[in-house]
């Protein structure tokens, strides 16, 4: 008791605590009532300091905040850091809205609702607006799994579907967002040189027809002057495209407010903008000033601007006129009618044009006549063919950006509350939006105007402007504005998301753009985002970028839905998500939606685009990714691991099934490293990479404290499997003997069906050599094993000699020894063998063996049909043996063989009397060695029985062991009169013909593949039996025994 105390008092005061936690005593209290896991506090802390712990941790997005605090010194004086603050509206709900509205809503809807119709556009916006909605109810469900760090999509994917998908994803994801930024940046320059400064332009048409070239390559400079400005915007700080981001906002805001009140105004005073029509034709209305023919100056009747452009000269005679405009007469009409004119039905249907085609009115008289095409710049026409699916992959931009909420998660005060509520709220703020905004396009402005993209009818007025109140500037500068700002964001975004990628490691190419400024700020990584957003920009036009980020967002929201619907349907136990509307079908529709949008919107874009993805999947399980991030795809192999399993366990394979499956018995030396490399690179030849491979291999001593020391060889053993290519599992057992072990290691390797049938192991070099007979002992006692487990056997001799993975035969061969039939598995390796680019040139040859009264010409007949009927080339040799005397050499290879087995053993035991008294003192316990399988130093020392340990000396038994050791010199000339057993004269007999026979045939074959005879079952005989072995397979380079496993592994049926 008193040392108890003595020795227990210190550690209940303070199990791993400092004295001044120690001096408190609440603490000590608290820790006393802890005492019996106090040796464990290292690895399994105290709950309380867990908590504390936890709640210490930020995941603050990296990157904008830290920029803001090194820049500013104030901020960067504060030792503590702000807690996040931000609720739903300013966190989530605003953000998603200033992402999703865009430059699409402003410059291209009233187009696409005039090309599609009201019910077209309905669809489009429907259909796009439904799959973002399903990937934020798939999101909200992902988000609100636990904590969202920076990087928002990516770290969800990754997390849950693992990291060749999260890297796949992230990469789309990435350059998603880089492409978004220079679509913004085209709807900014297009804003600023079609609507706000025409006079910028600095390449000009020289003719009507040339218009498009020169104002994409206006396109081209002014954008990339202005993605380099941004950039260095981006660059310089950060904190002012935050600050900024509320203003931006305000401009969208403002924009659609002033959309709704011009078409509520428009039912009671439409605005001004009247259109001029030459027969059902639109004309550009700004190159002329009357819409007339004539215009009458006092009473004189003169010839308008129109007319001189129509016809060659100045005077009214008819005939240099264009025929078109002979014929048929101007007009003009109301541009926007407004509410309550009752447009909407002409704008119900579509009305799709092809490229060049003129833009016409269905209502009004025309004269079809043929123009001149030199007035054809006279007309608006259409600028690129339209289709319903070109008008789904250009609106669907205007959909994305739902991340937005989730890619802040740090700063929210509850993200698990604010991202479902703030993103599905956005969602479906942005639709009614977006419906309404089809709705009254549709109900107040003229067909013709509503297909004219760049408002040419309108005196070049933005489309959108001409409804809204109280003037079309509040349009064009809030939606210059709000362009610029979200291509600021998505250029502040992206390079953090690729940071993001980068730091993770997963695609090692992509290292360097981890590194950054010293604040963290991502300077190689946005250069890259600089250059990919360039070449966005010199592609020139918004219609042809927008079906290209549409891709990688669906590819992404794409994967967001399975990451759902997987980890849905695993039921994985951490899936728990606080937002519980979501379902495993909505997930599935969701996914099934981006698929259907991607094909839909451009099938070759699409195809492309899941190229990439494909590629980087493979690149980074190429690569390795050992990443164990608990992911969705990992749980999903598991369920499907286990239905197969749970499958093969029906029945035993069908012989057309059957393969061998490994189970290979290494031998580790004292140092853990492997004895024969060769074994496994066989196994990998045999394999190639199918069906089953085990590699164990046993360790002697006790369990308790050699497990360190098998968790070594485990990865010694794993490093060998790696380099020699055996892709398979290893097993390591720790065992008091040897031979047990590889018993255990036969007996209880694999899982449920996919157990082994194969054994492979090395031969027991040295044995006759070594006076332990431990080493074949254990061999033997594998033999039997697994004939008794009815299990295959393969024991590769002077394995050493076998080639490795990178040498090649080009010629030679595959000789195989049929003695007896045993299942087929001579038939079957050679043609395995020659699977694999080592073997494949050898030619395989197969021999069997005819006694006197076999018919060989029948055989090798009999023998050349079998083959054929399996499918196996090969050259067929009959060798007739015939019955001969038994040779002196063999009768004194006999002879000598049993005297070396009398003498060994009479060696063991006067070896082992000495060793008797030295036994007495030795601690049995303290030989915890390395035990390494058939080798010379194996299992316990010598095998004496406990008694003969233990035993007390006496005057008899004194004395007989005196008269045992003068007995020595007669033992041995007992030795030399023995006479051998008749039995093994024929046994070795037998051995000595037949490897005359295969040496003779098979010197310089690459490979022998040989029957291997059985054990005796007397185990009396089992030196004799190692011997016999030898005997059949001396003189021959690289040798394979094939013991079958009592079933048939070869059919002749399909």
């Amino acid at each position: 008791m008193i040392a108890a105390k003595g020795h227990g008092n210190h550690k209940e005061d303070s199990p791993f605590l400092n004295s001044a936690d120690a001096a408190s005593k609440k603490n000590d209290f608290y820790d006393r009532n802890l005492a019996l896991f106090e040796e464990e506090l290292d690895i399994r802390p105290k709950v309380s300091s867990l908590l504390s712990r936890l709640v210490n941790y930020t995941n603050i997005t990296q990157g904008a905040k830290e920029h803001e605090e090194e820049e500013s010194t104030e901020a960067s004086r504060r030792k503590t850091p702000k807690s996040p603050n931000m609720g739903t509206l300013m966190g989530v709900y605003l953000p998603c809205l200033q992402n999703i509205f865009g430059v699409i809503l402003f410059l291209r809807l009233t187009w696409i609702v005039g090309m599609a119709g009201i019910m077209q556009s309905l669809l489009i916006v429907l259909m796009c607006c439904s799959c973002t909605m399903l990937t934020a109810i798939s999101m909200s469900a992902i988000a609100t799994n636990g904590v969202v760090p920076a990087g928002g999509a990516y770290f969800m994917i990754s997390r849950s579907l693992g990291p060749e998908f999260g890297g796949a994803v992230g990469l789309c994801f990435y350059l998603g967002t880089t492409f978004a930024s220079a679509m913004y940046i085209l709807g900014a320059i297009e804003i600023f040189l079609k609507y706000l400064v025409p006079q910028a332009a600095i390449f000009h048409t020289t003719n009507s027809l040339g218009g498009d070239s020169a104002m994409l390559n206006n396109m081209r400079v002014y954008g990339s002057i202005c993605l380099t400005l941004m950039a260095v915007v981006v660059f310089v700080g950060v904190k002012y495209v935050n600050k900024l981001a509320s203003l931006f906002l305000a401009c969208v805001i403002i924009s659609i407010v002033s959309i709704y009140a011009g078409a509520i105004k428009s039912m009671t005073h439409p605005p001004e903008f009247p259109i001029c029509m030459l027969g059902n034709r639109t004309l550009v209305r700004d190159r002329f000033d009357v819409c007339a023919k004539t215009v009458t100056e006092g009473n004189i009747t003169m010839p308008s601007q129109l007319w001189d452009t129509f016809c060659q000269s100045g005077n009214m005679s008819s005939a240099q006129c264009d025929d078109y405009f002979i014929q048929n007469n101007v007009t003009e009409i109301q541009g926007i009618p407004g509410l309550g004119s009752g447009i909407i039905r002409e704008n119900m249907w579509g009305n799709y044009l092809q490229k060049g085609e003129i833009l016409e009115k269905a209502g009004l008289q025309s004269v079809d006549a043929h123009g001149a095409m030199d007035n054809f710049g006279m007309y608006v026409s259409a600028d690129i063919a339209t289709s319903f699916t070109l008008l789904v992959g250009i609106f669907f931009p205007s959909a994305t950006g739902i991340m937005a909420g989730s890619n802040r998660s740090g700063d929210l005060r509850d993200a698990q509350k604010s991202i479902p509520v703030g993103t599905i709220l956005a969602i479906t703020t942005t639709s009614l939006v977006y419906l309404s905004s089809v709705v009254l396009f549709g109900s107040c402005i003229e067909g013709v105007v509503l297909r004219d993209k760049f408002g040419d009818a309108v005196r070049k007025n933005l489309v959108v402007g001409t409804l809204s109140w109280p003037s079309p500037w509040v349009i064009v500068i809030g939606s210059f504005f709000s362009t610029v700002g979200a291509g600021l964001q998505s250029l502040t975004g992206a390079p953090r998301l690729l940071q993001a990628i980068a730091k993770d490691n997963i695609i090692p190419f992509l290292r360097v753009f981890g590194h950054g400024k010293t604040n963290g700020e991502p300077t190689w990584a946005l250069l890259l985002t600089g250059l990919i957003a360039e070449l966005g920009i010199l592609i020139a036009s918004l219609d042809m970028v927008a079906p290209i980020l549409s891709m990688f967002f669906l590819m992404c929201y794409l994967f967001v839905n399975l990451a759902c619907a997987v980890q849905t349907l695993l039921r994985t136990p951490n899936w728990r998500p606080r937002f519980k509307y979501y379902h495993w079908a909505l997930s599935f529709l969701g996914m099934s939606m981006c698929l259907a949008l991607m094909f839909i919107s451009s099938w070759y874009y699409a195809i492309v685009a899941m190229g990439i993805a494909g590629m980087i999947y493979k690149y980074i399980e190429y690569q390795g990714a050992e990443k164990e991030w608990g992911d969705g795809i990992r749980g999903l192999s598991l369920s499907a691991a286990r239905y197969a399993l749970l499958r093969l366990e029906v029945g035993p394979p069908h012989t057309k099934n059957w393969r061998p499956q490994l189970l290979v018995l290494l031998k580790l030396d004292e140092d853990l490293h492997v004895k024969y490399p060769r074994l496994l690179t066989f196994a990998s030849q045999l394999k190639a990479g199918k069906g089953l491979t085990i590699v164990g291999s046993v360790i002697q001593g006790n369990f308790l404290d050699s497990y360190g020391e098998m968790q070594a060889a485990e990865q010694a053993i794993k490093n060998m499997m790696e380099i020699e290519r055996v892709k398979g599992f290893c097993q390591v057992v720790v065992a008091s003997k040897v031979r047990e072990g590889v018993v255990h290691l036969i007996q209880s390797c694999g899982l449920g069906g996919m157990k082994h049938n194969t054994v492979v192991m090395g031969w027991p070099y040295g044995w006759r050599q070594s006076e332990d007979p431990r080493a074949w002992k254990t061999f033997i006692n594998t033999v039997r094993c697994t004939t008794a487990a009815h299990l295959a056997l393969m024991v590769p001799k002077n394995v050493s000699f076998y080639p490795s993975n990178h040498e090649r035969f080009t010629d030679g061969s595959i000789d195989v020894w049929w003695i007896v039939h045993d299942g087929g598995m001579l038939m079957l390796l050679p043609f395995l063998l020659k699977q694999h680019k080592v073997w494949r040139k050898c030619k395989m040859r197969i021999f069997t063996v005819a006694q006197m009264d076999d018919n060989s010409i029948q055989m090798k007949k009999d023998l050349a049909t079998f083959l054929y009927q399996l499918r196996i080339e090969a050259e067929v040799e009959v060798v007739e043996m015939h019955d001969s005397d038994i040779s002196a050499y063999t009768y004194e290879r006999t002879l000598m063989m049993e005297q070396r087995s009398q003498m060994l053993r009479q060696m063991r035991l006067s070896s082992a009397e000495r060793q008797r008294e030295a036994q007495l003192v030795k601690d049995r316990h303290s030989l915890v060695r390395m035990g390494s399988l058939y080798s010379d130093e194996e299992e316990e020392v010598v095998e004496a029985p406990p008694e003969k340990v233990q035993m007390t000396w006496t005057r008899e038994k004194c004395e007989a062991e005196r008269r045992n050791r003068n007995n020595a010199p007669e033992n041995f000339r007992e030795l030399m009169s023995l006479k051998p057993d008749q039995s093994n004269v024929r046994r070795m007999h037998t051995a000595v013909k037949l490897n005359e026979v295969i040496v003779n045939r098979s010197h310089d074959a690459r490979l022998v593949l040989l029957n291997m005879p059985g054990p005796p079952r007397n185990t009396e005989g089992d030196e004799n039996y190692m011997e016999f072995l030898e005997v059949l397979t001396e003189g021959l380079e690289r040798v394979l025994l094939v013991r079958g496993g009592g079933r048939e592994v070869i059919t002749i049926y399909s």
